[in-house]
């Protein structure tokens, strides 16, 4: 029984399943006209066939692209998870095909000259920059599987909120790239093939070159130094070349989700031990998942309302597959201490926290009385002003309250200051339901829009408690499970935006967190609703205090730890959904809010939460005005403001973590 298993679970079996499976779908393919002339076609054109022309032209270099691209991302999540001993490391998932996509943007707006010269070194330039940027945020930390997936997390949001940020004001210079970076295999010769082809061998090759010092990767340092093995340039070249690879490939296709990271770990589970043959294994597989994706999707594209990118496809299919793993996968190296949220306590919190007020006070009359406008930087307090000003005021101030009361809830959960809604992928569950109901639903009303992102944010949740509830909700776990989700997230809106549907200027307005739609009414019930669900906290309060201390001393004090969490949870969902519905999923409030309330000495929950409350409804309503004031008349949106923000300071934040 057990050696059937083995053979049924063998990388070769599974590559044979994959295989015939792709192969039918070609056949099934070419068999639409003549199987004969097809097959022809792969070497020539007939004269006056428009069918033999298309096939040679663009479905025989289509499939040849899909099998260099799946090997090559597939080579290339082997090659990181080797060095980094991390089975989660992956182009997409520590940031460099974001990087070296984002990279490619910023060269064709103010260089295109550089495309000219070679366009997979400004690929490989960004993505480099972006794994650099990795590894000096998880090198302290050796390296620990958490950190470092947490830090391609932060490069991922970081590079798509910049990306966002020129999508918004180059949208027509930028229109084509929204296809092409959603990760799109479209060909129209054998230019693309013949420019990857050589390269990817020449990747191949030199990984195989380095398969016998690679292997030594699998000890422990100190056994590998013993062996005379430079580790540092072992590791930066085994890193390099990885990088090279997946420059290569986002240089032409855009961003392919998850195959780098799905191929390496399924060879893995069916069997494959040793370095050379995940190598081998990985990069068939890899090959066979990306060709058998995108031939069934040219199959059913008939069918859809809209053009769907393959590298799109592969994330949103990724993502279930990113929540089957992390349960079975063991992630050694040495993981984060759980923090335990001590910090020096300022004398007098409640004097503390009336200075912020104070502030904020100031910050919002300023707000509402100083700004550009066609007659000046002062404005009259009537009419138009007071109008648009105030709703955009009340609905920046609420989001930021309840972000950072959901944060400061999160981080006091998991006992780790990092943790945010956003991280946890709450903000990206919640997005997902608010863009199928835009799309779904002929003119869902702002009170519809709250009832459905609360229920995505549900049911993100649910499937954080399904999966993290027999691990007693290991924050760890938690986190690792919202990167997944969030990685869904990130297909959908590459699907929707490709799609060309004229609703795509809405979605990309609200994704990056724009006031600027927010009318009186629904200002007025998004306060009401920060009150409400800011008022719901306070008698959680003694859990908070409890639960920083530990799941043992929590239980040892009466605490039912996972009904507490649950309980918590629960109000976290509600506090983002509203939030998300403001300012988007982007925005690192959540995060940046409670960690400031720490260092300015708001210790205990109480003082905590009203601290943190202040400080994001204050961020919230800073990003809303420089926003509209930086690049006057243009602006940019308050939560992608906060996000560019709040982003640079998870970057320096998790650098200490």
């Amino acid at each position: 029984m057990s050696t059937t298993s083995r053979q049924r679970l063998s990388p070769a079996a599974v590559c044979l399943l994959l295989g015939m499976v792709c192969i039918s779908a070609a056949v099934t393919h070419l068999t639409a006209a003549d199987l004969g002339d097809g097959l022809r076609s792969l070497w020539t054109v007939m004269p006056g066939n428009v069918e033999s022309l298309t096939l040679h032209y663009s479905w025989w270099p289509r499939l040849g692209m899909a099998l260099l691209a799946g090997g090559g991302l597939a080579l290339a999540g082997v090659l990181m998870q080797q060095v980094l001993r991390n089975p989660l490391a992956a182009p997409t998932t520590l940031g460099v095909a974001s990087g070296a996509n984002l990279a490619l943007m910023l060269a064709s707006l103010m260089a295109p000259g550089l495309l000219v010269l070679g366009r997979e070194w400004v690929a490989l330039a960004g993505g480099g920059g972006a794994m650099a940027l990795v590894m000096a945020l998880a090198w302290q930390r050796g390296l620990a599987p958490v950190v470092v997936v947490l830090a391609g997390l932060v490069v991922n949001l970081y590079a798509g909120a910049l990306g966002m940020a020129l999508l918004l004001f180059h949208q027509e210079a930028l229109k084509g790239l929204l296809i092409w970076g959603a990760g799109s295999l479209a060909q129209n010769g054998w230019g693309d093939v013949a420019f990857l082809s050589p390269r990817v061998m020449l990747g191949a090759l030199a990984a195989w070159l380095l398969l016998r010092p690679l292997s030594v990767l699998e000890l422990d340092d100190a056994s590998a130094r013993s062996l005379g093995v430079s580790l540092k340039y072992l590791r930066l070249g085994g890193l390099g070349l990885a990088v090279f690879i997946t420059g290569c490939v986002v240089s032409v296709v855009g961003v392919v989700g998850f195959i780098g990271l799905a191929a390496p770990n399924i060879v893995r589970l069916a069997g494959a031990r040793r370095l050379g043959a995940r190598l081998a294994w990985s990069t068939l597989l890899g090959a066979l998942m990306l060709a058998t994706t995108d031939l069934l999707l040219q199959h059913f594209s008939g069918a859809l309302p809209t053009l769907i990118p393959t590298g799109a496809t592969t994330a949103a299919l990724g993502a279930p597959l990113l929540l089957w793993l992390i349960p079975r996968l063991r992630l050694g190296g040495r993981q984060p201490t759980a923090s335990r949220l001590e910090v020096k306590r300022h004398p007098r919190p409640t004097r503390l926290a009336l200075g912020l007020a104070m502030l904020l006070s100031v910050a919002v009359i300023l707000a509402v009385t100083l700004g550009q406008t066609a007659d000046g930087w002062f404005a009259s307090l009537e009419g138009d002003v007071l109008q648009w000003r105030v709703p955009r005021l009340i609905a920046a101030a609420a989001s930021g309250v309840m972000l950072a009361i959901a944060g400061t809830l999160i981080q006091r959960i998991t006992a780790n200051p990092m943790a945010s809604p956003e991280i946890l992928g709450i903000s990206g569950g919640s997005a997902i339901a608010l863009i199928a109901a835009i799309y779904l639903l002929p003119a869902p009303g702002n009170l519809t829009l709250v009832g459905i992102g609360t229920l995505g944010a549900l049911t993100t949740l649910a499937v954080l408690v399904i999966l993290n509830h027999r691990s007693g909700f290991v924050p760890e776990r938690l986190l690792l499970t919202g990167v997944a989700i969030t990685a869904g997230v990130d297909a959908v809106r590459s699907i929707v935006l490709a799609g060309g549907d004229p609703r795509g200027q809405q979605i990309i307005a609200w994704l990056s967190g724009s006031t600027y739609y927010v009318d009186l009414p629904s200002a007025v019930i998004v306060g009401v609703l920060a009150v409400a669900l800011g008022l719901a906290a306070r008698p959680f309060i003694r859990w908070l205090d409890i639960l920083p201390l530990g799941a043992a001393t929590a239980t040892a004090l009466g605490v039912s730890v996972d009904r507490a969490r649950l309980s918590l949870l629960l109000l976290v969902a509600l506090l983002t959904a509203s939030a998300t519905l403001i300012v988007g999923p982007l925005s690192f409030v959540g995060l940046l809010a409670p960690h400031m309330a720490r260092l300015a000495g708001f210790a205990r929950a109480r003082d905590h939460l009203l601290g943190a409350a202040l400080i994001g409804a204050l961020l919230m309503v800073l990003a809303d005005w420089l926003g509209r004031q930086l690049l006057f008349p243009q602006e940019i949106p308050a939560g992608l403001m906060a996000s560019l923000l709040g982003g640079a300071y998870f970057l320096w934040g998790l650098r200490r973590l």
